[in-house]
């Protein structure tokens, strides 16, 4: 395997993925392989969302490929919205929206309000179906903070941490953060395998 597919257009999660795998695999994002057909994400669990968007590739294009979903989990909403988290309140709700239904949701629920952010990615290559997760848990702050980073970002703090995601910088952010911990534990089963054979 010297190519690999990330199921995702998003050029800021290919550029962090391509430096750790750089001079040694190849990753290339759904557009450079011709892809550009939405494809839905219907499963219940995250887990489920990334099997669906890698098998995607796999079945029609007959390519090795990993994809990712990822859900923040509030304790006191019973780990709403979870797999829910980008159309928390709504179809094509903006992320401005989905942060505002959460802070109205927990309305009147005392700190810490306990929360984990979750991602699963799933890759499909010659051996089978493999999962890699990253959690990190944290809480959410009672007002938005900070102009980094996307989504909940404002409203998260990690924990041991005094700022926000949105408060640090990306390298700080992915340093401690779900997404680079799956990511670490994807490259880490890469950089095992025998990818110039």
């Amino acid at each position: 395997m010297k190519k690999l597919v990330f199921a995702s257009n998003n050029a800021h999660k290919l550029e962090e993925v391509r430096a750790l795998f750089s001079g040694r695999l190849e990753v290339v994002s759904l557009a450079d392989i011709g892809c550009h057909e939405e494809i839905p994400e219907t499963a219940d669990t995250l887990e489920g969302n990334a099997l669906i968007k890698a098998r995607h590739v796999w079945e029609r294009y007959g390519l090795y490929c990993f994809a990712d979903d990822t859900g923040l989990e509030v304790e006191a909403l019973d780990g709403a919205p979870g797999v829910y988290s980008a159309r928390f309140a709504g179809e094509h709700a903006t992320f401005e929206e989905n942060v505002a239904l959460l802070l109205e949701r927990l309305k009147g629920v005392p700190a810490p309000r306990r929360a984990c952010f979750r991602t699963v990615i799933a890759l499909i290559d010659e051996y089978g179906t493999h999962f890699f997760e990253g959690a990190v848990n944290g809480e959410i702050t009672l007002e938005r903070s900070g102009d980094h980073g996307f989504g909940y970002d404002p409203v998260f703090r990690p924990e041991g941490c005094q700022q926000t995601f949105a408060e640090l910088s990306s390298e700080e952010k992915n340093a401690m953060s779900h997404r680079g911990r799956a990511v670490q534990r994807l490259a880490r089963y890469l950089h095992a395998l025998p990818l110039d054979e």
